[in-house]
């Protein structure tokens, strides 16, 4: 038998290789995107009690109600949309089937989608499933250490043709921890309402935006809202990455779409947890909370790095920061991060990893990314490895 891969292109990502080194070398892990402290007990006892309860089978195909209820009520008083929680809410296995059933059903064998570079990797692998032909659209790059990346919408418009479907945007943004702010709204309405492109926009750290701003939501404005998929964690929002349970948000019309597929992926998401999210996002204070939680642990990695030969990037979301290591190596910057883990026994993700060509010039801009979703003694014990540089 001769098996044909779907996914040639798939091999052993960076992700993995860095997260071997780290076993290999006892080195401190701040290159993988998960905290590695505990999530509330409260939380992690409502699960107890639903279990307790009887919610141990099947719930409805697209999430409880009372969790759709909640969703709809927390993104209506923080961006204003109200989506009709029978109709325009799925609750989905993470945020990764969110964005899988999402492009899947959207999506045709030969429809253009527009990515902007750099990007999640899980974006391309689900369009070559598509059969979908990603269109690669950089944003432009730093040229100084304290300059950050920035997306010029010039050139998303241009990339636009008669066979583009989608465009797939996420903020904050992982890897480059930028966001949007209300002109690029202003830009994406634009784009929209010339070209009637779907938006598919992975917002899982809509509670992670620092120094006073808010999150850009493109559920704030009618109509954006009207062409979007939006998408977000529990995961991300309350510590429970390996729970796996997101949602998304659409029109009618759109979601019935999305549900189709979505009920022969997974069919639906695992029962006690759901009900114990419904109550416990029942306080806004655990999703509000999160940017003040997150912005102490930032600036405190950011000061760090200001004292060894990095030159870090403040991050305005994520749970993410960028260094420059111009002043350490020459490197290339998947050279530099395994050489760092080796050497000096502290794990980050080079930045070249969220490019279609990561080996390319265009790719290396002697740019790591650091996650500081840790603890105080895991940023302390890196911080003092990364001094000795």
């Amino acid at each position: 038998m001769k098996l044909e891969s779907k996914l040639p292109g798939v091999g052993t990502t960076i992700f993995t290789v860095m997260s071997q080194l780290a076993v290999e070398h006892n080195a401190i892990n701040l290159g993988q995107g998960f905290p590695d402290f505990d999530p509330d007990p409260a939380l992690v006892d409502a699960v107890t009690t639903a279990m307790k309860e009887g919610h141990n089978q099947y719930p409805p195909m697209p999430g409880i109600p009372l969790l759709r209820q909640n969703i709809s009520e927390k993104v209506s008083q923080l961006y204003g949309h109200r989506y009709n929680p029978d109709t325009e809410i799925t609750v989905t296995a993470g945020a990764s089937e969110a964005l899988m059933v999402s492009i899947l059903a959207l999506v045709h064998p030969g429809d253009e989608v527009i990515i902007i570079e750099p990007f999640y990797d899980l974006y391309i692998p689900i369009l070559n499933l598509a059969g979908a032909i990603p269109v690669i659209v950089p944003m432009d790059a730093p040229k100084n250490p304290d300059e950050t990346y920035r997306i010029d919408w010039n050139r998303v418009r241009e990339a636009i043709t008669s066979n583009t479907r989608a465009l797939i945007l996420n903020f904050p943004h992982n890897p480059t921890g930028i966001n949007l702010d209300t002109s690029d709204l202003d830009a994406l309405e634009a784009i929209v309402n010339d070209s009637g492109v779907l938006l598919i926009s992975d917002e899982v750290y809509e509670h992670i935006v620092f120094d006073g701003k808010e999150h850009q939501s493109l559920s704030r404005r009618p109509q954006l809202a009207e062409h979007t998929v939006v998408i977000s964690s529990f995961g991300k929002t309350y510590h429970v990455t390996g729970w796996k349970i997101g949602y998304c948000c659409a029109p009618a019309a759109i979601m019935s779409e999305i549900r189709k597929v979505h009920q022969f992926n997974v069919f639906t998401v695992t029962s006690p947890m759901q009900y114990a999210l419904a109550r416990y996002m029942q306080d806004p204070r655990h999703h509000l909370e999160l940017t003040s939680f997150y912005e102490q642990k930032r600036d405190y990695l950011f000061n760090a790095l200001q004292k060894t030969k990095f030159k870090p990037v403040k991050s305005a979301g994520s749970f993410f920061l960028l260094a420059n290591y111009r002043e350490i190596s020459d490197m290339k910057e998947a050279e530099f991060a395994k050489w760092l883990t080796r050497e000096h026994g502290v794990v980050v993700i080079p930045m070249s990893a969220f490019y279609e060509h990561p080996d390319s010039a265009e790719a290396n801009n002697a740019l790591v990314r650091f996650c500081f979703a840790k603890k105080e003694q895991t940023l302390n014990a890196a911080v003092d490895r990364l001094m000795s540089l």
